[in-house]
């Protein structure tokens, strides 16, 4: 592929709520500070379905979803002076900030105050729309590339570049490591990389999950506690117990139940994104001067920090690679939560 070619076959929603179908989307020229990268593999996040559902409010469509992206440098531009072609490379939830706002300036881009570039669903500075990972090419700024190292499959570090960053920045923040407790709820597409990471960071980790079938899963990835929430002794046995619980859920939980097992000066985070609001008692918080927070992914640093942590542990996610024709099916598994642990999209398959 040339910079010639203005166009590349793609996986779009052509409206809120349709399914996928296989179509073409313009790429940009690669500019000055540019790479091309064709992409390998593409990973199924929860938010690719809210968004092409317009779960999380009005969506750009046509749409095309994907923000777990990795492939390989096809074209540098001439200023690129970190990749070249044939370098190992993801592209994880966003392709540009203002880069001029104190966080951006912090490394902290994830938090622009203009909100930054969304790989999908988002307006790029030239005013057009951006299109995802489900596509066979897609241009990005050398700055907001990301280097996969070797002793990492492209197909397992897909997910790592959305589901990693996401579970590796609260720990990294909150100081997950040995001598911790931490619980992650939800053994699902975050959950599991949650476990794995805090593991390897050295912190005691328990899972919190709705029943007991995935218990064996929990415990060969890393969990050295395994309890189901829907059995209330839980919530009683396990009071003031978690230095850090962290929430992988993306639908409504009892907060004040699960700050309830939270210890004085400890932290109940949620990196999950329910589509309904919620609600807590403060006097959950006060009692024990605990805090109630909020993340959201990782910064570049942080994430190329994620990645090079994963490979020298040996860290992947657990995937089921699929057809690009599979997408629809895998959506509605996702949401039977009906995948081990998340779904890749084979590029060479769009």
């Amino acid at each position: 592929m040339t910079t010639n070619v203005t166009t590349v076959p793609a996986y779009a929603a052509p409206a809120a709520n349709a399914p996928l179908e296989r179509t073409t989307v313009p790429r940009r020229p690669v500019g000055e500070h540019d790479v091309l990268i064709e992409i390998k593999y593409a990973g199924i996040c929860h938010s690719d379905i809210h968004q092409a559902r317009n779960g999380w409010g009005e969506g750009i469509f046509p749409m095309v979803p994907g923000h777990e992206i990795a492939g390989i440098v096809a074209e540098v531009g001439p200023g690129v002076t970190r990749f070249q072609v044939g370098d190992r490379v993801g592209v994880g939830c966003f392709v540009d900030s203002c880069r001029e706002c104190a966080y951006c300036l912090q490394g902290l881009e994830q938090y622009c105050v203009t909100g930054g570039t969304g790989t999908y669903n988002a307006v790029g500075t030239d005013g057009e729309p951006t299109y995802g990972g489900y596509s066979s090419h897609i241009v990005v700024d050398e700055n907001y590339t990301l280097r996969i190292p070797e002793g990492i499959g492209l197909d397992e570090a897909a997910p790592l570049l959305c589901a990693g960053t996401t579970l590796y920045s609260p720990l990294a923040h909150w100081q997950a490591g040995p001598g911790k407790k931490v619980a992650i709820v939800g053994l699902g597409g975050l959950g599991h990389m949650g476990v794995k990471i805090a593991h390897a960071l050295g912190a005691e980790v328990t899972v919190l999950s709705q029943s007991l079938k995935k218990q064996e899963d929990g415990l060969k990835l890393g969990a050295d506690h395994y309890y189901a929430t829907s059995d209330p002794a839980t919530f009683t046995e396990l009071a003031g117990t978690f230095d850090l619980v962290i929430s992988t859920v993306s639908a409504p939980l009892d907060f004040n139940a699960y700050l309830g097992l939270v210890r004085t000066d400890g932290a109940l985070v949620n990196v999950g994104a329910p589509e309904e609001p919620v609600s807590v008692n403060l006097f959950s918080l006060i009692g024990g001067r605990k805090t109630l927070a909020g993340s959201m992914i990782g910064s570049i640093a942080e994430t190329q920090e994620m990645l090079d942590f994963c490979a020298e542990h040996g860290l992947g996610a657990e995937i089921e690679v699929i057809r690009a024709e599979q997408i629809n099916e895998a959506y509605e598994r996702v949401l039977a939560s009906d995948v081990r642990y998340r779904f890749v999209i084979d590029a060479a398959t769009i």
